[in-house]
């Protein structure tokens, strides 16, 4: 058995991509997008006359609602190829505006639905900034169910946690990045592989909280670097994979061991954030700080390059 399969016997393997022609050979539960993945799909030719369709049969909407559109019909054609969930994100220039996160998440859900397609089968990704956790709470509360991305420190997730959010994205492949990179020629790969990898590690923390003290938010790594990371995560309740690295899992026999339990899940004290303390512990951890500002900034550049795309279609 391969180890793709192996690792479905205990988690839920997830697609990172917009390319759902890629989809089928890999039978995935779900899938993710974000505003990159989007772009990367709509420059190929597979795709450009999918947006060219979309953008037509709105053209003369403002921008924004056309965007709307051509995100949720990628999200109806994955959802043709995958079973589950498709997670689609609200525009990351919004990542501090709760008001118009919330406008817009609720107008995306009114277009699945107008579609056909219950909310139960989509995940809004909002940023794990406080007013997209806000939003979050606010939309969970309505029965929209929100997957919280550009997570990196252990104060985002508990703040989703007490936030009662269906689903985190610690991103993993951005923090070894990160430690990697502070590191410079100090850095020795070998000794911080595997369980040792500080994404791995950041995630097995918020892994065992969440289980030691039953909250229900399900818990997705994410942004993956290489297989030995999702080897180190297998497990995790979710794990969303790019289709380069679902393939190498495929093509590897090698036995795969599973290393997160919640029975295994060690002692730790419960931590309770209101704001200020949220954004204190936030601002404390150089990593996060960084890293959340530059993928909210990269988010934006792309949402960016996708408007001029749809403006020239």
């Amino acid at each position: 058995m391969n180890q793709l399969d192996q690792l479905k016997a205990f988690t839920t393997v997830v697609a990172d991509t917009g390319n759902f022609l890629q989809l089928a050979q890999f039978a995935p539960r779900d899938a993710t997008t974000n505003p990159s993945l989007i772009l990367k799909a709509v420059q190929s030719p597979d795709y450009a006359p999918l947006l060219k369709e979309t953008v037509n049969a709105h053209r003369g909407q403002p921008l924004d609602e056309i965007v709307d559109h051509v995100l949720v019909r990628f999200g109806l054609e994955i959802l043709k190829v995958v079973p589950g969930r498709v997670s689609t994100e609200v525009d990351a220039r919004l990542s501090f505006d709760k008001a118009a996160s919330l406008a817009r998440a609720r107008r995306l859900i009114a277009l699945y639905e107008a579609a056909g397609i219950g909310r139960e089968r989509v995940l809004i990704k909002l940023a794990s900034t406080w007013e997209g956790i806000q939003a979050a709470a606010e939309l969970e509360r309505e029965g929209i169910h929100c997957n919280l991305t550009l997570l990196f420190a252990f104060a985002q997730a508990v703040a989703c946690g007490e936030a009662k959010v269906q689903l985190i994205s610690p991103f993993v492949g951005r923090i070894y990045d990160w430690y990697k990179k502070s590191a410079g020629a100090s850095w020795d790969e070998a000794a911080q592989a595997g369980v040792n990898d500080p994404g791995v590690k950041s995630v097995t923390q918020i892994y065992a909280y969440f289980k030691q003290h039953g909250i229900q938010t399900e818990v997705m790594g994410a942004s993956f670097r290489n297989i030995g990371q999702i080897q180190a995560l297998a497990g995790c309740d979710l794990l969303t994979i790019s289709p380069d690295l679902l393939a190498q899992l495929q093509a590897s026999e090698t036995t795969l061991e599973r290393v997160l339990d919640p029975a295994k899940a060690p002692a730790m004290p419960a931590v309770h954030l209101d704001e200020a303390a949220f954004r204190f512990a936030l601002n404390e951890d150089a990593m996060a700080t960084e890293k959340l500002a530059e993928g909210i900034r990269l988010f934006a550049v792309d949402a960016g390059k996708l408007d001029k795309l749809i403006q020239e279609a």
